[in-house]
This record gives structure tokens, sequence and C-alpha cells, in this order.
């Protein structure tokens, strides 16, 4: 049994790096054309260049995401755009549209191609459809259940790989393909703008009686009749793996690099204790307790198994226990000296969290804080900016340093 792959978002090359530190085998990520994230920073060639030599010299792969729904004028470059991104050696590329497979086909026939979750695939046929049209990797749409992909495994040649999420955000609208924004807003979610309408707070309001507003209630339990739950597959890594998917994919090109490290770091933990023991596999609570450190919803298991109440009634906000704080950036062992980035205030004495990639989270005391100048400090006010504390307990670059709410 081959262990699956698991797939993380990278929005920036930060976060990319981060997600390659702490345990993914591939990222995905948005270039400079025709991806649904619109609004995440998303890569330029030289970014994307290096993201990519950062992966592969670590045997990690890259995959890029051309999912849009594209118009016409959408498709101006389309075949340059394919080129630099095969001259690139990106590793695959995601896409939904059919006329944007056919240039890919036909502009770069040995690219890797795998078929968005936004072409709504749902049965066997449909998957070997697309393989036979060169599709490498099927992302399974998300309204399907373990045995209904347990089915289309089986039905399928080895050569086609299945890919499915298994935690992130969840759309209400059928694999993500939705109306609401652009109807309300004019951004169009099928082009990498969506406005999340359906995290909006609803009112009822009758025609001849305007500004009285009349609450939506269900089950009243509150008014945000379309706010999903998130996704969380962490406690049936066993039934997913044996369900015969290739690729454990992880939501979220728009969270942060502590959601991305966080996320990337518990799933790794539990796909290698499973395959390191399968007999005796335990569920570590510790992971489920690390997921809830970063911004969520409220966790379910979306279709696998039929859960029926997969919305959040009271509110539209995320929850989270703890906020990063910094990033380090050295760690001089002669001192006892961290230097480190700013990602939010802190002050003298806190005691804060380190995050790494390999064991658990461990305690630090922040003491003697001072600016690069090595003047002393209270806090740490300026956004990204680089500070050092003293501590005995050894640190390592790129371990993130993350401090309880107050209000949690």
């Amino acid at each position: 049994m081959n262990k699956p792959e698991l797939l993380a978002p990278a929005g920036n090359l930060e976060k990319l790096k981060t997600a390659i530190n702490f345990g993914a085998d591939a990222v995905y990520l948005g270039g400079s054309k025709l991806n649904l994230r619109a609004f995440a920073d998303n890569f330029g060639n030289d970014e994307l260049k290096e993201g990519i030599e950062f992966a592969h010299n670590r045997g990690k792969k890259v995959y890029v995401t051309l999912n849009v729904f594209p118009h016409n004028e959408d498709l101006d470059g389309l075949e340059e755009y394919l080129t630099e991104l095969y001259n690139l050696k990106v590793d695959a590329v995601i896409v939904s549209d059919p006329g944007i497979i056919m240039t890919a086909r036909e502009v770069v026939p040995n690219l890797e191609l795998h078929l968005s979750t936004q072409a709504n695939n749902v049965n066997y046929k449909s998957a070997i459809f697309w393989h036979k049209q060169g599709i490498k990797r099927i992302v399974l749409a998300r309204e399907l259940s373990l045995e209904q992909i347990k089915e289309i495994r089986s039905k399928l040649p080895e050569s086609c790989e299945l890919e499915a999420f298994v935690h992130g955000s969840m759309c209400m609208s059928y694999s993500g393909r939705c109306l609401l924004s652009n109807y309300m807003t004019g951004r169009d979610a099928n082009r990498g703008e969506c406005a999340q309408p359906c995290r909006y707070k609803y009112y009822l309001m009758e025609e001849k009686r305007p500004g009285e507003y009349f609450q939506v209630i269900e089950d009243d339990k509150g008014t945000y009749i379309m706010n999903s739950k998130d996704l969380c597959m962490i406690e049936h890594i066993p039934e997913l793996v044996h369900s015969g998917i290739t690729s454990f994919k992880i939501e979220g090109r728009m969270k942060s690099s502590f959601y991305v490290a966080s996320v990337v770091k518990a799933y790794r933990q539990a796909i290698d204790a499973y395959f390191e023991n399968m007999d005796g596999y335990k569920f570590n609570e510790k992971w489920i307790e690390n997921l809830g450190m970063s911004s969520h919803r409220e966790f379910h298991t979306g279709f696998y198994f039929g859960e029926k109440n997969k919305q959040v009634y009271g509110s539209s906000s995320y929850i989270r226990t703890h906020d990063i704080v910094g990033v380090v950036k050295s760690y001089d062992k002669e001192n006892g000296i961290a230097t480190v980035e700013q990602r939010n205030k802190i002050f003298e004495n806190d005691t804060v969290e380190i995050l790494r990639p390999i064991g658990d989270n461990f305690q630090v005391t922040i003491e003697d804080l001072t600016n690069m100048d090595g003047d002393k400090i209270e806090s740490t006010p300026i956004a990204q900016m680089i500070y050092k504390f003293k501590t005995d307990i050894v640190l390592q670059e790129d371990d993130l340093i993350i401090k309880a709410k107050e209000d949690k």
C-alpha cells in the first residue's frame, strides 16, 4: 500500500517554504493568471522559479492552478503562459475548463494535467473520460462519500490518480460553482474573486415595510444559513488511506503561514504514525488540539460519512486559540540570543510556544527583549520589526513563535 501524498496550499513564497519545511510532499499555488484565488498574493515568474527550485531541491512537487472558467478575454496569452510554466518545470497544472485542457495538450503535451474539483467529477465514467483526454489525476468533487470514492477507484486504471480534500473550508455551493458573489457584488467566484456572501448575515424584509428587518432563523440557532463548517478528517486517516485516494489535499491558500504549518504538521504526523504501525495505530489527541490553534470554523467530516449538520448558524467568525507572533531568523548559541521577525505584538516576560516540524510544541519565556540596536524594549509594536530575546533553549531558523490568545 502506497503512502498518500500530503498536498498543502501555498498562497505565497513564505507559505510554500513553510508547507514543505513542515512536511508537505507537494504544494499547489496560483501563478499570475487563471487561478481561483485572485486576491491571494500569488506568484510572479521569479518567485515561482525560486519556489520550484526550493521544492525540487527537497524532492517535493509544485502544482499550479489554472482552474478558472475563462471568458474569451481570459484566454489571451494562454499559450505563452502554459509554455512559461512548462519551462519553469512545474510538476503539473490543475485545470477545469475543456478549452484550457485542449490548449495545454496542443502547446505543452508533456505537461502533467490534474482535473480541478471545479469540474465536479462524481463518477467513474467521467473520470475515465477525462483520463482519456490526457488528465493524469482527478481532484474529486467534495460531495462524495468514502464508499463512493472506493467504487470510483475500483473502476479506474491504475494510471489514473485520485486526489481529495481532507481539511479546510467548505463551500455551500456545488464544488464551489456559485453565482451568489457575482450576482450580489459583481465579483465572479468562478474567475477567482469570490466575496463569500455565503458567510453574510441575512435578514428578511417585506417590500412594503422598508427598514423593518425580520431575522431568518433556522432551529433557533441563528441567521447564517449558508455558512458551512470546516472539513477535518484527521481522525480518519486509516479510512482515507484504504479508500484509494492518491493525494490528501488541504484547503487554504488565503490562510496564514501559522495555519499552513500547524495543519501540515498534524496530518504529516498522523499519516506517518499510521504507516509506521498500522496494526497498533492510535489517534493522538494532540493532533486535533494543534489544528484548533490556528484559524478555523467548527470541524466536521463533510460528505465522507453522510454527516447531516454541515452548517454553522450562530456566527460567521473564525475560532482560534493562538496567534503567530514571530518567525525565528537565527539563533546565537554562544550567547543564547534569538533573532526574530515580528508577526504580532509580544511583551517582555510573555510565555510563548515554539512550533517546529518535528516534536511537540514547547514553551519559552521572552526575556531581555531588545531591538536590533540592542536597546531594551517592553514590546514589539511595529509590524515585521526584527527583535531579539534571550533564551537558553536552543531555537532553530524558521521556528514559529505562537502565543495563546488572552480572550480564547
